[in-house]
């Protein structure tokens, strides 16, 4: 059973004007998975996240240079089109298990 969500690479250095893509594996059966990006001024920054394949809250920078998706059966993706040096960060892909209100049958 997966115990942990793998992200590849851990590290990606990328000159300016070049595209720079991560991939995340999320746990088996957890169907929320979301991107974060970290620099070293600033706090931990929200950039998207999904259910299942659908986007349920993105940050305004996903429709500029950046991407995501989350394909059913295939890893997660955060890609930049065209880097630039402020985009120097750490990126985290974390996820969660849905919940489901226990229903009774009647």
């Amino acid at each position: 059973m997966d115990t942990k969500v793998t992200q590849r690479p851990r590290l990606l250095v990328k000159a300016n004007e070049q595209k720079a893509k991560t991939d995340c594996v999320p746990i088996k059966r957890h169907s929320y998975v979301y991107w974060y990006h970290k620099t070293l001024e600033e706090e931990l920054k929200f950039l998207i996240y999904f259910q299942n394949e659908e986007i349920i809250q993105k940050a305004e920078i996903i429709n500029e240079r950046f991407s995501a998706q989350c394909p059913q059966n295939s890893p997660c993706t955060l890609e930049i089109q065209s880097t630039e040096s402020g985009d120097t960060a750490w990126y985290f892909c974390a996820n969660s298990k849905a919940t489901v209100p226990n229903v009774s049958p009647s």
